[in-house]
């Protein structure tokens, strides 16, 4: 299992030193996301493309269980999400480069999920893209996102994620953060086996700052939000503990964390 990790690592961060934000990053921007950006991010911050996360939260699998998860993030790349549940199933969900599986065992060694195939790439590609707003510094136009304002407060970013076009809409408070993140994920939610564009959300009921960075610490993410549907939808609930932007270390093959980040 290190060794996959390892390898998903370098896969998804970049081995350049990143440049630091400026003003100049928001040109041509319009307003609303330039206020959202400055809001979360602060002048000076590297401009991390990854970053590593540690969370805890509950997933609801038949019934609500607790989980430990750390997970390394880079929202135009991928991500590996590895986690323990319950204390007693553990493994990773894994997406790069257009692929994705995932491998799930009781104490370690008996298989209880194993999945990979196209429509497991195309859903997860939606999650990295969705999780952008925990990395803001990933989603600048340098990087290949694309923003437009309806209004104040409502927000598209629309990316690709290993080569997987993505749209990503934001709802911002009145302090122009991230209240909630909606999109169409591909899936099959009411478990069909068919698979399908569904509507697919993620409600901020925190904040934090980690190194520069002004984002969601808290909140709950899961099937058609905004609709009698989300109480069933609902499968995930996280507070995120830590957040450090990752680096490729020169030589090394693997990656680590920006010293004083964090």
């Amino acid at each position: 299992m290190h060794a996959v990790a390892t390898a998903f690592d370098a896969r998804l961060v970049p081995a350049d030193e990143p440049p630091v934000f400026t003003e100049a990053e928001l040109a041509g921007l319009p307003d609303p996301v330039r206020r959202y950006l400055r809001a979360a991010i602060a002048p000076g911050t590297p401009l991390a493309e990854a970053a590593r996360l540690r969370m805890r939260g509950q997933l609801r699998l038949g019934r609500w269980l607790p989980f430990r998860a750390t997970e390394l993030l880079a929202p135009t790349r991928g991500f590996r999400w590895s986690a323990r549940v319950a204390g007693v199933i553990s493994g990773a969900d894994r997406c790069v480069d257009g692929t994705a599986e995932m491998d799930w065992r009781l104490f370690g060694a008996v298989p209880v999920l194993r999945a990979v195939g196209p429509d497991l790439a195309r859903s997860a590609a939606g999650r990295a893209a969705g999780e952008g707003c925990w990395l803001p510094t990933a989603l600048l136009p340098r990087y290949g996102t694309r923003w437009t304002a309806v209004d104040r407060r409502h927000l598209r970013a629309e990316l690709a994620v290993g080569g997987i076009g993505c749209a990503v809409d934001f709802v911002l408070d009145d302090r122009d953060r991230v209240a909630r993140t909606v999109f169409d994920r591909w899936g099959d939610p009411e478990r069909t086996g068919h698979w399908d564009w569904y509507p697919f959300g993620f409600e901020v009921t925190g904040y934090a700052g980690f190194g520069g960075l002004t984002v969601p610490a808290a909140g709950r993410a899961g099937w058609f939000p905004g609709t009698d549907r989300w109480r069933d939808g609902e499968f995930f609930r996280c507070v995120v503990s830590d957040l450090t932007p990752a680096y490729a270390v020169p030589g090394s093959g693997v990656s680590g964390a920006r010293p004083g980040l964090g």
